[in-house]
């Protein structure tokens, strides 16, 4: 009988999984724009709303769940909230996507091998039209 691994409660602490969190696509894509760089909440509120038609207090709810489980930070100037990614628990996810790295790096390699090949045959391609007459000279 096979062994099934799974991910223990014990190796992501007690709180929320990283991946529980990075599962919603609304919170996956907060984290694209504040991986550009730091953003008001308003901003954040702004492209959300748009792209997912939610409202203030939904896009609100889930700043406070990437803020809460340690995704992203926060600070106060004055009235407004400025929003940045925090990458420890992305830190967490690559760890664990260590292991099936082997699997993409061969994958990888083997497309960097082919695609150099059809550079090269390319290249022998132009080099052999150059040195032919043009038709009809």
């Amino acid at each position: 009988m096979p062994v099934v691994a799974y991910i223990s409660r014990d190796w992501y602490g007690s709180g929320v999984h990283a991946f529980d969190i990075l599962g919603d696509p609304v919170r996956r894509r907060i984290l694209e724009l504040l991986a550009d760089g730091e953003h008001t909440s308003g901003a954040i509120t702004e492209v959300v709303r748009s792209e997912f038609a939610l409202s203030q207090p939904a896009v609100s709810r889930h700043l406070r769940v990437l803020r809460e489980n340690g995704f992203a930070s926060v600070r106060a100037e004055g009235a407004r909230r400025f929003y940045a990614v925090d990458p420890s628990p992305l830190s967490e996810v690559d760890v664990w996507l260590d292991r099936f790295r082997g699997f993409w790096d061969q994958r990888l390699d083997a497309l960097g091998t082919e695609l150099a090949r059809g550079k090269r045959a390319s290249r022998r391609r132009d080099a052999g039209q150059a040195d032919r007459p043009a038709k009809g000279t």
